[in-house]
C-alpha cells in the first residue's frame, strides 16, 4: 500500500501523478539470469592457470608474534608462493604509527598482521598453492611463535582501568578509547527540572554480523606490465580499487577492478580483506591468484556491527511535551580504529523527536574482536533499542498513547537537531498518521494465546540520515532508439532496474528501452559505494543529468534538421516538437533513427556530488506472543511504514522494507556473537550463529508514506537502511505489553526472558 502526502493535505498535487515509468512495476532487468542460475558472482571467475590461496589466522585473540617459519611449507609439492606482513613496503609514518588511516582503509597490519594479533581470526600468512587442499595442509606447516596477551571483548570491560591496552600508540597509551563525540544543546539540566516525569535505563546490545549469503571471494592477476586485474566481492569496487593500491604503495590507475554480481553485503562489503593478498601472491606466481572464505572465515575475520552499552535518560511534562534527552554510550570498535558506527549514534539516538535540551556522549573503545563496520544503518539500531524504549515508557507513565506521543514530539521540516542539522522536509508525522490509521494498530488484540502464552502489542520509531556523495553515469543512444546506461553503483538489491527506470521517465521511453551495466573502474566516472541508501538517491541524480545533456545534443541535431534554433524545441513524454512550427514534430526513438545522418550516435555523462539527501523516519508495529514457560517469543504479526520520497519502483522498496525487518527480528530475538574465555567465537556457522527463516517471522506487511524529498528530481529518498532501526524497539516494547518486563539487553533471547520473568515474581 503506498499513501502520498495529498492523502493528508488535498490541495497538494505532486509531479508523481504524471509520471510514466517511475511507480510502475517491472520485471526486474537481470531477474532471469538470477533465477536460472546464469548470474555470474565473484566465485565464478575462473582465469586459466589460477592458483588457489588460503590464509593463516592467528588462534589467540591477543598475542605478539615473536617469529614466523613458512620453510617446510615453501617445500611442499603444489606451493607456490608465501606473503606475510613482510612483504609489505611501509613508509615511515606507518612504521612510526602502524595503527593509523590513511583517508579511508585499514592499516596494513590488519591485512596481515606484522608484529602482533588482534583477534582470533587476524590473518597472518598466506598461501597459494595447486589447489586448495594443498593450500591448506601448507598452512598446517607454518610454526608461528606467540606471546599470548590478555584480552577484553567488550567496550564496557575496554574502558576499564584494569583493562589491557590494546595499542602502544592510541592516546598516549592511557586507554583503549579510539574515538569521543560529544554534542550539547540548551541546558540539560534545566530541562530536567522541567519534566514531571524522569525515565532512565542502561542497556546492552551484542555483536552482530550482517548475514550476507555469498562470502568473500577475490581473484587477482598481476600481469608482467604491473598491471592489476581483480574480481572481488564488494559493495564498491572503486573504494576497493583505491584501498587496495594504497595498501600495496601503488597508484589506482595501476587496478582495474571488474565488477560481479554481488550475493548479499548490508554493508559489510564496504572494507577490502583479500584483495592486497591475492594481489601480492599473483605478483610472487605470475599467475591469477584466487581466495574464497569460508562461512568460519566470514563470521571470525570480516566486520560485525559494534556491540554497545547505552544509558538513556529522557524527561517529559505532565501534559506530553519531551523536555530533556541525555545519552552515554560505548561502542565496541573491533581491533582497530577507522569507521565508526558511534558517530551515528550519538546523532541517530534522539534524532526523531524534537528536543530542546540534549547531551549525547559515545565513545568508540578498540577490543579484541574484528574491525567492526557498516551493517544497514550503523550505529542507529543500537541506539533505537535503547531510547525508543523509554519514549515508550515515558509514553505509558503519563497516560498518553504511545503513536500520539511520538506525534506530539515529532520532528519536521525546521526543527534543530542536536548537532546542529535542520531539517529539511521530512515526513515523520505523515508517517505516523499512517501508523495510528492501519488497521493493525486499530485493530484488538487478543490478550491470551494457545496453552498460556501471553501477548503484546509495541510499537518504535526511528530516522536513518541516508547519504549523497560522488556518482557517475554515461548514456549511448543506438539507432534502434534504444539506450546503454553505465553506472559506477554495484546492484545490490535491483538498482540497475530502478536507474533504468529514471533513465526511461528523462528520456519518454519505456523500461525496456534502457539496458543498465554496472561497468568497471576503467570505464566510467568514480562512483561512492552502494550502501547508506545512497545508490537510487545519489546515482539516480547521475542519470538524470546524463539524460538532460542527452536531450539537449538531440535538440542541436535537430535543430539542424529543422533549421530553426534548439531553444524552440521541446521534449516530453518521448517526443520533440518545435513550439514556433507545430508541424515539427518526431519521437525519440525516429530521431535516433536519423543520427547516422546528422553525425553519428550521441553519448552524454555526468558525475555528481548531491547533497539534500533527504532523511527517511518509519514506524514499525508488531505483535508478540510469549511463552512463559519456555520463553520463547514468538512475532505473529508485524507492520513497517516508511517514508520513501518516491518510490521509484514500490515492489523493491517493500522488499527493503520486509528485509530490513526480518534482519532487525533475528538481532532483537536471537543473533550474537558468542565467546568463549579465550576470545574464540564459538558460532561461527548459520547452524549456530541463529539468523531467522521464513519459519521464525510472519508476512511482513508494508505502507510506502511518500513525501517527496525536493533534493532529487524525482523525490526519492533512501529507503534500504531505516528499515531496520525501529525492529529491536518495537519488538521490546511488545515483549513488555506482554508480561509487564521491560528487556534491556540483545538478543532478547528465551533465558532472558524465564529470567525476566522469575526476576518479577522475586519483586
Amino acid at each position: 500500500m503506498t499513501i502520498q502526502k495529498q492523502d493528508y493535505n488535498p490541495n497538494v498535487v505532486l509531479e508523481s501523478d504524471k509520471y510514466r515509468v517511475i511507480g510502475s512495476r517491472p520485471t526486474r532487468q537481470d531477474g532471469y539470469d538470477r533465477i536460472t542460475g546464469r548470474a555470474k558472482y565473484t566465485a565464478d571467475v575462473n582465469l586459466p592457470g589460477t592458483f588457489y590461496a588460503k590464509i593463516l589466522r592467528s588462534p589467540h585473540a591477543h598475542a605478539n608474534i615473536k617469529s614466523i617459519d613458512t620453510s617446510k611449507a615453501e617445500n611442499l609439492p603444489g606451493v607456490r608462493a608465501i606473503v606475510t606482513s613482510k612483504d609489505f613496503e611501509f613508509s615511515d609514518q606507518e612504521m612510526r604509527n602502524p595503527i593509523g588511516y590513511e583517508t579511508f582503509g585499514p592499516p596494513k597490519q590488519a591485512i596481515l598482521a606484522y608484529h602482533k594479533v588482534y583477534y582470533v581470526g587476524h590473518p597472518v600468512a598466506a598461501v597459494a598453492a595447486d589447489d586448495p587442499n594443498i593450500a591448506e595442509e601448507a598452512l598446517s606447516l607454518i610454526r608461528i611463535d606467540y606471546e599470548v596477551l590478555p584480552h577484553v571483548l567488550t567496550a564496557w570491560e575496554g574502558i576499564k582501568d584494569d583493562a589491557p591496552l590494546l595499542h602502544d600508540n592510541l592516546n598516549d597509551n592511557s586507554n583503549n578509547v579510539a574515538t569521543h563525540i560529544r554534542y550539547e544543546k540548551g541546558d540539560l539540566q534545566k530541562g530536567f527540572g522541567e519534566a514531571d516525569f524522569i525515565v532512565e535505563r542502561e542497556f546492552y546490545t551484542s555483536t552482530v554480523h550482517q548475514g550476507y549469503i555469498e562470502p568473500h571471494v577475490s581473484t587477482a592477476f598481476w600481469d608482467k606490465n604491473g598491471r592489476i586485474y581483480l574480481w572481488t566481492s564488494t559493495q564498491g569496487h572503486f573504494q576497493a580499487r583505491d584501498v587496495t593500491a594504497m595498501t600495496l604503495g601503488i597508484p589506482s590507475s595501476q587496478i582495474k577492478i571488474t565488477p560481479s554480481e554481488i550475493g548479499g553485503g548490508f554493508g559489510g562489503k564496504l572494507a577490502i580483506y583479500l584483495e592486497p593478498i591475492v594481489a601480492l601472491l599473483s605478483k610472487k606466481t605470475g599467475h591469477p591468484v584466487k581466495s574464497s572464505m569460508t562461512r568460519k572465515e566470514v563470521m571470525e575475520a570480516t566486520g560485525p556491527a559494534s556491540g554497545t552499552f547505552i544509558k538513556v535518560k529522557m524527561g517529559a511534562t505532565k501534559h506530553g511535551k519531551l523536555t530533556a534527552g541525555e545519552a552515554i554510550m560505548q561502542y565496541d570498535l573491533g581491533a582497530f580504529p577507522g569507521a565508526s558506527a558511534m558517530s551515528r549514534g550519538v546523532i541517530m539516538v534522539f534524532a526523531p523527536y524534537d528536543i530542546e535540551n540534549v547531551i549525547t556522549d559515545g565513545q568508540d573503545v578498540v577490543v579484541n574482536k574484528p574491525s567492526c563496520k557498516a551493517y544497514r544503518a550503523p550505529g542507529a539500531p543500537q541506539v533505537a533499542f535503547a531510547a525508543e524504549q523509554v519514549v515508550d515508557e515515558l509514553a505509558k507513565n503519563i497516560g498518553i498513547d504511545p503513536l500520539e506521543f511520538r506525534y506530539m514530539n515529532a520532528a519536521q521540516e525546521g526543527t534543530r537537531r542536536h548537532d546542529g542539522i535542520v531539517y529539511p522536509k521530512i515526513g515523520f508525522k505523515e508517517v505516523l498518521e499512517a501508523t495510528k490509521n492501519h488497521p493493525h494498530y486499530t485493530s484488538s488484540l487478543e490478550r491470551k494465546g494457545a496453552d498460556g502464552k501471553l501477548r503484546g502489542r509495541g510499537v518504535a520509531s526511528g530516522l536513518w540520515v541516508n547519504a549523497g556523495a560522488a556518482s557517475s553515469a554515461t548514456l549511448a543512444i543506438q539507432y534502434d532508439g534504444t539506450v546503454g546506461l553505465i553506472t559506477g553503483s554495484i546492484d545490490v538489491a535491483g538498482a540497475k532496474t530502478a536507474l533504468a527506470m529514471q533513465a526511461a521517465e528523462a528520456l519518454g521511453l519505456e523500461i525496456e528501452d534502457i539496458q543498465a551495466t554496472v561497468g568497471d573502474t576503467d570505464s566510467v566516472g568514480w562512483t561512492n559505494f552502494s550502501a547508506g541508501s545512497r545508490t537510487i538517491f545519489a546515482t539516480g541524480i547521475a542519470v538524470y543529468e546524463a539524460a538532460q545533456k542527452l536531450l539537449n545534443e538531440m535538440k542541436d541535431r535537430l535543430a539542424l534538421i529543422w533549421d530553426i534554433p534548439s531553444e524552440q524545441i521541446d521534449f516530453s513524454n518521448g517526443l520533440f516538437n518545435a513550439n514556433s512550427d507545430p508541424k515539427h514534430k518526431i519521437t525519440f526513438k525516429e530521431l535516433a533513427g536519423e543520427l547516422q545522418h546528422t553525425g553519428g550516435t550521441i553519448t552524454s555523462s555526468a558525475s555528481v556530488d548531491p547533497a539534500g539527501v533527504g532523511p527517511t523516519l518509519g514506524t514499525h508495529i508488531a505483535d508478540v506472543e510469549v511463552d512463559p514457560e519456555t520463553g520463547k517469543v514468538d512475532v505473529i504479526r508485524y507492520t513497517v511504514i516508511q517514508d520513501a520520497g518516491k518510490a521509484i519502483h514500490p515492489s523493491y522498496v517493500e522488499g527493503q522494507m520486509q528485509g530490513g525487518a526480518v534482519q532487525g527480528i533475528g538481532w532483537a530475538l536471537n543473533e550474537e556473537y558468542y565467546y568463549d574465555d579465550k576470545g574464540q567465537m564459538v558460532n561461527s556457522s548459520f547452524l549456530d550463529y541463529r539468523m531467522p527463516t521464513s519459519l521464525d517471522v510472519p508476512m511482513i506487511d508494508t505502507v510506502i508514506v511518500e513525501v517527496t524529498n525536493p533534493g532529487h528530481p524525482y523525490g526519492v529518498r533512501g529507503v534500504g537502511e531505516n528499515n531496520i532501526v525501529p525492529p529491536m524497539a518495537t519488538i521490546a516494547n511488545a515483549i513488555q505489553d506482554a508480561i509487564g518486563v521491560r528487556m534491556t539487553q540483545l538478543p532478547m533471547k528465551p533465558i532472558r526472558i524465564l529470567e525476566a520473568l522469575w526476576n518479577k515474581d522475586k519483586a
